[in-house]
C-alpha cells in the first residue's frame, strides 16, 4: 500500500535532514522538489528559454518530464528519461531555477510530476506547501520548526564551519523577513495544514525529531 509523508515548515528547520532520514528508515522514496525544479530549469535553458521570456517558458515546461529515483541508495533525478544528476547544481541552473519556480504554469506542472511521483510510490516530501496544496491526502502530515534563533545559530555555525564571516543578529533577521515572505506570498503561501501534527525541533536532536515521526507515522498505520 502506497503511504505519503509530507513535512512542511520555514527555512532551517531541517526539513531535508530529517525528510531523508524518514524516508531512509522506512525505505520510502524521498523526493527533493528542489531538485525537481533545478532539473526543470535545466530543460529550459536546453530548449534556449529566456529567464524574461514567461510566454515560452509555460509553454515549453508542458514537454518536461521529471521524476526521481533511488539507486544504490543514491538519489537520481531523471529528465524525459536522462539522468541529469550532475548537471543541477550550476549556477545558471540555480538562476533559471529561482526564476521559473516563481511561474503558476511551471508549479503547476513540476505538482502534478510530484504528484504522478506519490500517486505510485510511497514518499516522503518536503517544502512549504506540500501538506495544504501538493498532497492535501498524505497519510501523514509535519509540520516541523524551530524558533528564529534557533535556525540561525544552525546557519551560522554552519557558515563559521565554512570559514564564512558572518553575523548571527543579521541571519537572524534575515530568516524572520524570509518567515514573512513565505507566509505572505500569493501562489502556496506557508501554513500549518490542519491536519498536520506540529513538531518543534528547538530543543530536539536529528534523532529525536526523526522518532518523534516516526511515533506519528506507527499511530497513523495502526489506524488503518
Amino acid at each position: 500500500m502506497v503511504t505519503n509523508i509530507a513535512i512542511d515548515g520555514p527555512a532551517g528547520a531541517g526539513k531535508s535532514t530529517i525528510a531523508k532520514r524518514v524516508a531512509k528508515e522506512l525505505s520510502f522514496i524521498y523526493v527533493d522538489t528542489g531538485a525537481m525544479y533545478r532539473a526543470m530549469a535545466l530543460y529550459l535553458l536546453r530548449n534556449h528559454i529566456r529567464p524574461e521570456d514567461s510566454a515560452s517558458m509555460e509553454s515549453a515546461c508542458q514537454s518536461a518530464d521529471v521524476s526521481i529515483i533511488h539507486k544504490n541508495g543514491e538519489q537520481q533525478v531523471l529528465l524525459n528519461g536522462e539522468n541529469v544528476t550532475g548537471q543541477l547544481r550550476t549556477e545558471e541552473v540555480g538562476n533559471m531555477a529561482s526564476v521559473s519556480s516563481a511561474n503558476p504554469k511551471v508549479r503547476e506542472k513540476l505538482m502534478q510530476l510530484q504528484q504522478d511521483l506519490a500517486r505510485t510510490n510511497s514518499v516522503v516530501m518536503d517544502g512549504r506547501d506540500i501538506g495544504t496544496k501538493v498532497l492535501p491526502d498524505a497519510g501523514v502530515k509535519i509540520y516541523l520548526t524551530a524558533s528564529a534563533r534557533t535556525r540561525a545559530l544552525r546557519r551560522y555555525q554552519e557558515l563559521v564551519k565554512q570559514g564564512v564571516s558572518c553575523d548571527l543578529d543579521e541571519i537572524e533577521r534575515d530568516i524572520i523577513l524570509r518567515d514573512e515572505r513565505d507566509m505572505k506570498r500569493e501562489i502556496s503561501p506557508l501554513c500549518q495544514a490542519d491536519d498536520a501534527v506540529l513538531v518543534d525541533s528547538s530543543d530536539l536532536g536529528i534523532d529525536e525529531v526523526v522518532e518523534k515521526i516516526m511515533a506519528v507515522y506507527r499511530a497513523r498505520s495502526e489506524q488503518r
